[in-house]
């Protein structure tokens, strides 16, 4: 079996504002909100769009589509899907793919797979644990993070996300530690990274193994390493909603070569050939272990081209988030995710903004539609809570039944006080400037809104 791998010990953990405090303490943070922005933003006389007055957000609606149009392929895309294409040779994209992902990341091995829900399954098959083995994993993430392990014996113990960051919760963790367990997930939530300094530290110190759930992550990072790396083996997807799309595809990431040859002969039945005649893998030549999971080349071939402009595109959208954020968050009840000056994140699924809907006393279907009617193209989605969907709940799936917790506040806060707004994949001033203002018309006029 291989042995519990976490990386070496980095910078000691920063002073923290704990969940319970933060909980505590939020309604006299944004009553403290109230009183600044009020003074700070200038009195809008104008009537709220959703009681019949003019909309703020008068930006074209052919150019706002463009600027955040996504998944994004252009020229670079359809040429090199052309030109394989024509030279009628195809397989050379993924090994071309994954050395350019390893140089990428720095990591030391790194597998193409089909998705990424299939690289998750390849990474607990490599884990190699006894059944019963217990694995720590949010609840709040895709099924596949929990899922997959079910197949290899191993069954999830449900952790919560702190509600400043949406990442896992650590101290929930602390709590929740068994006999059995032998490894936990981080997942880096909407493109942010979780604490893996502090994460590392401890499961170092347990003794567990360290795996991360980076599909959310392209181009993030904490103090200068790449996710996926700080882990023993990670995972990314570039399914076509990802912030490096390629339609589908997932690639592994691997700190061993053990862990790598055993993950990679899971789904990849032509690889065992190509390991050294010492592996214990090399004897499964012809077969592998029994899933095909090859990433197609179309796939690597995109994926090739994104990565080229992937840092110039993160880049464009933290310059506007920035312009946006800025603003956005003096107005009461209204934060960010917090992150760490050594922490750089990347952006999945939109802006995700905290509103503490409670403390400003206005549900958040009301504040969605006064923005919606300012044109502001405002969101919500409440992240399916795993612990709670019915395969959990059923032993037959399972070595031994999952336990499901009764509270999970950090998931039900973070659920319950988001809304998204788009992100803008270009210079867009004008737009972001619209935006800003609708917001700030619409909590100018939430005492009337809270009345309605």
């Amino acid at each position: 079996m291989p042995q519990p791998f976490v990386p070496m010990k980095t910078t000691p953990r920063p002073e923290r504002l704990t969940r319970r405090r933060f909980l505590k303490t939020s309604g006299t943070a944004v009553a403290a909100l109230a009183a600044a922005d009020m003074a700070r933003i200038p009195a809008r006389a104008e009537t709220l769009a959703v009681s019949g007055g003019a909309k703020t957000v008068t930006f074209p609606a052919r150019e706002f589509a463009a600027l955040t149009r996504w998944p994004r392929y252009g020229d670079a895309e359809k040429q090199a899907l052309c030109a394989m294409l024509d030279s009628n040779r195809f397989y050379q994209e993924l090994p071309a793919f994954e050395k350019e992902w390893k140089a990428y990341t720095g990591a030391p091995f790194v597998k193409a797979h089909i998705n990424g829900s299939s690289a998750l399954t390849s990474m607990y098959f490599a884990l190699d644990l006894p059944a019963g083995s217990e694995i720590m994993v949010p609840s709040y993430t895709f099924f596949s993070t929990c899922l997959a392990m079910r197949f290899f014996g191993c069954v999830p113990i449900f952790i919560d996300i702190d509600p400043r960051t949406a990442c896992f919760d650590l101290e929930d963790a602390k709590r929740k530690l068994s006999p059995r367990t032998k490894a936990l997930v981080a997942m880096h939530s909407w493109g942010l990274p979780c604490e893996m300094d502090r994460i590392a530290d401890w499961a170092r110190a347990k003794g567990l193994i360290l795996l991360e759930d980076a599909a959310h992550a392209h181009g993030a990072s904490m103090q200068g390493r790449k996710m996926g790396t700080w882990g023993a083996m990670g995972i990314y997807s570039f399914q076509a909603s990802k912030v490096m799309p390629t339609v589908e595809g997932g690639m592994g990431m691997y700190q061993t070569r053990e862990y790598f040859e055993r993950a990679a002969a899971f789904g990849h039945y032509e690889d065992p050939v190509k390991f050294d005649p010492s592996s214990p893998v090399r004897a499964y030549e012809g077969t592998g272990f029994g899933q095909k999971y090859r990433m197609h080349p179309f796939a690597a071939a995109v994926g090739r081209q994104q990565l080229r402009r992937l840092d110039e595109i993160n880049a464009q959208v933290e310059r506007n988030v920035r312009a946006m954020n800025g603003p956005l968050t003096q107005l009461a009840g209204v934060s960010e995710p917090r992150l760490r000056p050594d922490q750089k994140r990347v952006y999945y699924n939109g802006n995700l903004l905290f509103v503490d809907f409670k403390q400003l006393g206005i549900p958040r279907p009301a504040i969605v539609k006064a923005l919606r009617a300012e044109g502001v193209s405002a969101s919500y989605w409440d992240y399916p809570e795993q612990h709670k969907l019915k395969i959990y709940a059923e032993a037959k799936w399972w070595h031994h039944a999952p336990q499901v917790p009764a509270t999970m506040p950090g998931n039900a806060w973070v659920n319950a006080n988001h809304i998204f707004v788009p992100t803008i994949y270009g210079e867009a001033p004008d737009l972001i400037a619209q935006y800003v203002a609708a917001f700030q018309k619409v909590w100018t006029h939430r005492a009337a809104i809270a009345a309605s």
